[in-house]
């Protein structure tokens, strides 16, 4: 029938799956005639593979699609979340463990941000994690300049327009007045860009630390700075209701942790 579904996938979807690019990245390489479908080099990414066809990417075969994995990253202040940059910054992806596979960031955190990145090589994952509609708080500690009351604060519970976006309401408290600076404990469900640094000086508040301490269920703990730790697959499984394939692996490859 002509307008049958092609079976199987995008070939640029099986390609990130495998750990080789982004479905971006993966579009780029066929396009420049770098992917071979069953001997026949292909020049469009408008193609649904199975497991039976045989992929070839720059003479290399491409293996089965690795189960989906997540770690927890603890980023540093002064690396920025993004796989290239024309003004030659240090990157999260430059600072890994060797021995980890290709992976993409559950959103970000910028350059002057620190705490807990979550990192997956699964693009699904990625997706599911960063819509509002998981309703996960993200959670962080807040340093800011000034002495903050409820009564300054109580707009951002509310929600605020801030340059015109629309920032949903967060939830504040405030925990300790240090000197001439506040920390203040706040947690989102969005993760728009800066939002929190953007909507604090909406009220006259400058940030001048900020900690991501949590995302959904997972937390940043005791994880030092520059470190990498994998959930369990179970633990995965269960959090995020995936099912589990038959090439699931019973334990993760141990990550050694890249020192700073």
């Amino acid at each position: 029938m002509e307008n049958e579904t092609p079976k199987g996938d995008r070939i640029a979807k099986v390609m990130a799956r495998a750990g080789l690019a982004s479905r971006r990245e993966a579009e780029r390489m066929i396009n420049a005639g770098r992917v071979s479908v069953n001997g026949k080099i292909i020049d469009s990414p408008a193609l649904n593979v199975t497991p039976a066809d045989k992929i070839v990417v720059d003479g290399k075969d491409v293996g089965e699609p690795e189960p989906p994995r997540l770690w927890l990253y603890h980023k540093p202040i002064g690396l920025i979340t993004t796989e290239r940059d024309d003004k030659g910054r240090d990157k999260v992806f430059d600072n890994l463990p060797d021995n980890m596979p290709r992976v993409v960031s559950v959103g970000r955190l910028d350059i002057n941000s620190e705490g807990l990145l979550l990192l997956t090589n699964d693009g699904g994952i990625k997706r599911k994690l960063e819509l509002p509609s998981t309703g996960w708080l993200r959670r962080y500690r807040v340093r800011v300049n000034g002495r903050p009351k409820d009564i300054i604060l109580d707009p951002l519970r509310k929600g605020v327009v801030v340059e015109g976006e629309r920032f949903q309401p967060m939830e504040i408290s405030i925990d300790k007045q240090q000197g001439a600076n506040a920390w203040l404990t706040i947690a989102i469900r969005e993760g728009k860009n800066r939002e929190i640094r953007r909507a604090l000086g909406d009220v006259g508040l400058k940030v001048n630390r900020l900690i991501r301490v949590s995302y959904g269920p997972f937390q940043l703990g005791d994880l030092k700075r520059g470190e990498v730790e994998e959930i369990k697959p179970r633990v995965l499984r269960d959090q995020l209701g995936l099912k589990k394939g038959p090439d699931q692996r019973p334990k993760p490859k141990p990550v050694r942790r890249r020192r700073r």
